[in-house]
């Protein structure tokens, strides 16, 4: 088959189907996998429940029912969902929002190919316009959106040693330019995949510098406040009409039934809506029926920070303790100070070797994790750092995590070793 250029950057080897297509084998073979590498949230018990009487509601209200897999709803998406996220928010901040600032995607991924394309590429003149990442590594399913390659450019970051195995990245404010090439600033809070939370003065600086050049401050929240709120720092969202806030429901245990949401001004929410509308005709509408409620009565809030939140900083703690006690002094690592997310970010400095072939080695002993190489990009050349870097994913049974971080202790002690 012959592809146009757009169809051969679509099917062409990227980060994100590696990833996916390693999850989906792994879950479909015979052979037990010690699933480290994918963004799958953990299956919570309390929260688990939540869903299955929430969907026992739905099957028990046969016109509601009927209603929600029945009928299209607007591009835009379901006006009730719209109203109760806009009126939780505006409880919660006090921000000053309708539903006409609130958009619904077919899960936060298609969010952002959205954003970036109706931001990024040629301008009418001929110019060309592209999306700014201040602060690498970022979330791998960025990588590859831009249908037009060269559409980003990021920055590396400053890099705190805090101690002998932990650091922190930090926004090189110095070496940032934002030139008017810029069409957006695009981060995510926590970050995927180090677990770094921007401090409230980084985001009040790039939201200054944003506005400054009359361009959006994205952010990426999908695992930040006020929901699933797996963030262990002491930070306040931001939202004003220059700020594109994204947040999703997937990582508060609905991951498959792929609802995102955008909090816009109602300029980026229309254009989001005619998107979906030529895309997909409309969203999906049982992600938003079964939680409507739960954002007007504030459920949603409780559930995330008396359930949610705990849950993983527990696994976060363990999965620490973990690579403290298999690591030790065996070889030099670091670990990027966990602040929020599902993940940890393993350094490898001076590794024999790259974090590929390591992730390669993982695989043959059924451990799969991620190479750091795929959340560098929008970079002209190779980036070493990056090569010394994979992501653990913590979410999964702490017997897996402590199997799996056991394993790579051994693959990188034998790397050192040969």
């Amino acid at each position: 088959m012959k592809w146009s250029a757009t169809g051969t950057r679509f099917t062409s080897d990227s980060g994100i189907l590696r990833l996916m297509d390693d999850l989906g084998k792994a879950l479909s073979g015979s052979a037990k996998k010690y699933m480290l590498g994918g963004g799958n949230p953990a299956l919570i018990p309390e929260v688990a429940a939540l869903w299955r009487g929430q969907m026992r509601e739905l099957l028990d209200d046969p016109s509601r029912f009927d209603g929600v897999v029945g009928r299209y709803d607007a591009p835009q998406g379901r006006p009730a969902f719209l109203r109760a996220v806009a009126g939780m928010l505006n409880r919660e901040y006090g921000w000053n929002l309708t539903e006409e600032n609130i958009a619904v995607t077919n899960g936060s991924q298609a969010a952002f190919f959205m954003l970036f394309n109706l931001l990024a590429g040629p301008d009418a003149d001929g110019s060309r316009r592209r999306i700014l990442f201040p602060l690498m590594p970022e979330y791998i399913g960025y990588r590859d959106q831009a249908i037009r390659p060269g559409d980003f450019v990021a920055c590396e970051p400053e890099i705190e040693r805090i101690d002998d195995h932990m650091h922190k990245y930090h926004v090189d404010f110095d070496s940032l330019e934002v030139g008017h090439d810029i069409a957006a600033i695009c981060v995510s809070r926590p970050t995927n995949p180090t677990g770094n939370v921007l401090t409230d003065e980084e985001i009040a600086r790039l939201d200054h510098l944003a506005g400054s050049m009359a361009i959006p401050l994205i952010v990426d929240n999908a695992y930040g406040a006020p929901f699933p709120d797996i963030i262990f720092t002491d930070t306040r969202p931001t939202w004003n009409e220059n700020v594109v806030l994204s947040m999703s429901l997937s990582k508060i245990g609905l991951p498959s039934l792929r609802t995102g949401l955008l909090v816009a001004c109602p300029d980026i929410v229309q254009a989001v809506g005619a998107m979906n509308a030529i895309v997909s005709l409309a969203n999906g509408t049982v992600g938003q029926a079964l939680t409507e409620r739960l954002f007007e009565t504030g459920e949603i809030l409780r559930i995330s920070r008396e359930v949610v939140r705990p849950f993983y900083r527990g696994r976060c703690e363990h999965a620490l303790g973990c690579v403290r006690s298999s690591f030790a002094e065996r070889f030099p690592w670091s670990v990027h100070r966990p602040e929020g997310s599902l993940f940890l970010w393993l350094w490898f400095p001076d590794l024999p070797g790259t974090t590929t072939q390591l992730y390669e080695r993982l695989k043959e002993r059924d451990v799969i994790v991620v190479p750091g190489r795929y959340f560098s990009f929008g970079r002209n050349e190779p980036w070493e750092h990056a090569e010394q870097c994979i992501r653990v994913n913590y979410a999964m049974d702490r017997a897996d995590v402590e199997h799996g971080i056991a394993v790579i202790a051994e693959e990188v002690a034998r790397m050192w070793s040969e």
